[in-house]
């Protein structure tokens, strides 16, 4: 077969430069509009493509080098002078497009895209994780959509969500500085100051010390009229038991004035957040009648390895034994020394246990005898809550009396506490007094729930009490060097958190089972009204039917009038 002939002689190949890049012939290629017969009459296109024009110039003896060297000199004088409109080549453009940066707005520009922002969808209760990267670091949030981003520079989320969605003013969420993305400049507007107190609020001295005494009434964006301090709390899956014992500590007033007015932004995030949470639940300029604890609840999951988190419900005892305690100590308390604390200032007693051994013979009938022994070991010590014990309730009723709930008197399991009554634990007999002082609110823990091998039960036993005037006297051995004998010791009801069992549709082999829902019974100092607060519902209760309910957890403040009263 015949071989087929080259299209160009191989000499004339040998003199060729390799074919340049893609870029390159794209970039150089000049516009067939301005050539004639083949060579281009505009400066571009003395550009030498695949070396073609270098080739002719050498062969008609041109100085080669020093035509480039001159060329490149032209275009450096050019392209200062290029107009700044004139479109970037694709191949040197940057991936990134920087826009100008400004240190402050154009004159007559202030309040540029603020009318963008919507404050009815800012939730600022969420904990404040960059939505994109998750990070907790540098955490802005747009206030025209609300979510969060990370970092205002350049190459933030926050400085491309401006550019992509067009949303323009955000807002730091640790210093509370608005800023304009892309631009970059710092907004200082007094229009700004509602979104910023809503960030992290805070009430002055004064403003605090008139939470209980003036009677105050407040309005959300929606208009709805709400009450500072006595605000829903949302319940995301099963975190009322969490919602219960916050609310109740928010309404003790030393812890309150104590987290509202202190610095703590060198405390531990427990703390801090802690704090940002009551300062919301009596904010009086709030967007919104309800507070979310989810940020309070992310660190306490973390801290307690998720013993207490949002998806299972815990007893409301067990957590504020957990949370008492890991507050003092990130307050900086001690272990061993009392006092080291405000929840050891507020809460921590002392008291005496007499314990006595007993022990078990055989006489000479092979009967078995209990003796007590000789010796009574006397012992002090310390609490933060006083754990007072049910009856039992009646197995058996008859047919008159099956509707009847069975009833006892607050003082009548607070006689644990007399000195006088044994209790009997194991091989053990204790015996139990309070030592004075008592401390300024005392926490009673009614136990309800017991657990054995088999069933978890519940004791129905609905406990009466006083809303007023609770006399520990009764409780407390004397001491005349600290109180005057005789003299009783009022205390008030503060909170009480109740319990209701619910029965609910379950496919399991019962058919039915119990859901707990908790409450809390909170008092208005100002109106002097009782609230009881259910996760998002807030009612006023008449004062006479509190104890109608399951008491589990009580609060009870000590009257600061009593030392007057012995001291005269």
């Amino acid at each position: 077969m015949a071989k087929r002939r080259a299209e160009e002689p191989l000499e004339e190949l040998a003199y060729r430069d390799s074919p340049s890049s893609k870029k390159v012939r794209v970039e150089f290629i000049p516009d067939k509009s301005t050539r004639s017969n083949g060579f281009s009459t505009s400066s571009a296109a003395q550009i030498p493509i695949n070396g073609y024009e270098f080739e002719e110039d050498e062969r008609n003896g041109n100085d080669i080098l020093a035509a480039a060297d001159q060329l490149e000199e032209e275009l450096q004088e050019a392209a200062p002078s290029s107009s700044p409109s004139e479109p970037e080549d694709e191949g040197d453009r940057s991936a990134f497009v920087t826009h100008s940066r400004q240190n402050a707005p154009v004159e007559g520009y202030t309040d540029l895209y603020l009318d963008t922002i919507n404050r009815s969808v800012l939730d600022f209760d969420f904990e404040k994780l960059c939505s994109v990267t998750l990070s907790n670091i540098n955490v802005y949030a747009c206030l025209v959509c609300g979510k969060y981003f990370q970092g205002r520079g350049p190459k933030s989320q926050a400085y491309f969500h401006a550019l992509e969605i067009g949303h323009h003013v955000y807002v730091n969420m640790q210093t509370k500085r608005v800023y304009v993305l892309p631009e970059g400049y710092e907004v200082k507007s007094k229009s700004l100051d509602d979104i910023k107190f809503v960030v992290d609020p805070r009430l002055s001295k004064e403003e605090v010390a008139r939470l209980d005494k003036e009677v105050k009434e407040a309005f959300d964006l929606g208009g709805r009229k709400y009450r500072p301090g006595f605000v829903g709390m949302n319940n995301i899956k099963a975190n009322d038991y969490f919602n219960v014992i916050i609310q109740a500590l928010a309404h003790i007033p030393p812890l309150r004035n104590f987290l509202m007015l202190e610095d703590l932004s060198e405390k531990p995030e427990l703390i801090q957040r802690f704090s940002v949470l009551v300062r919301k639940i009596w904010n009086i300029r709030a967007f919104k009648s309800h507070v979310s604890p989810h940020e309070l609840l992310q660190q306490v999951s973390r801290q307690s390895q998720k013993r207490f988190d949002l998806l299972h419900q815990s007893d409301p005892v067990d957590f504020l034994n957990w949370f008492m305690n890991n507050v003092h100590l990130a307050l900086g308390g001690s272990k061993t020394k009392p006092g080291t604390s405000i929840i050891h200032k507020i809460f921590q007693g002392r008291l005496k246990v007499e314990s006595q051994q007993i022990t078990a013979k055989a006489d000479a009938g092979d009967r078995l005898r209990f003796e007590e022994a000789a010796e009574v070991l006397v012992d002090t010590s310390r609490y933060l809550m006083l754990t007072l014990d049910l009856p039992a309730a009646p197995l058996f009723q008859d047919e008159l009396d099956k509707n009847i709930i069975p009833q006892v008197p607050l003082t009548s399991i607070l006689a644990k506490y007399d000195g006088l009554k044994a209790q009997e634990h194991l091989n053990t007999r204790k015996r139990y007094r309070l030592l004075h002082p008592l401390p300024p609110y005392l926490l009673f823990h009614i136990k309800r729930f017991s657990k054995n091998k088999f069933v978890s039960e519940r004791n129905p036993t609905i406990v009466t009490f006083p809303v007023r005037s609770l006399d520990m006297s009764p409780y407390v051995e004397p001491n005349p060097s600290l109180h005057s004998p005789g003299e009783p010791i009022w205390y008030d009801l503060v909170a009480n958190v109740t319990h209701e069992a619910v029965r609910t549709r379950d496919d399991s082999v019962e058919g039915e089972a119990e859901k707990k829902v908790w409450r809390v019974q909170v008092r208005d100092r100002a109106r002097d009204e009782w609230l009881e607060i259910q996760d998002l519902f807030v009612e006023r209760v008449a004062t006479e039917t509190l104890f109608t309910k399951e008491s589990y957890l009580m609060v009870w403040e000590r009257r600061k009038n009593t030392k007057k009263k012995t001291g005269g």
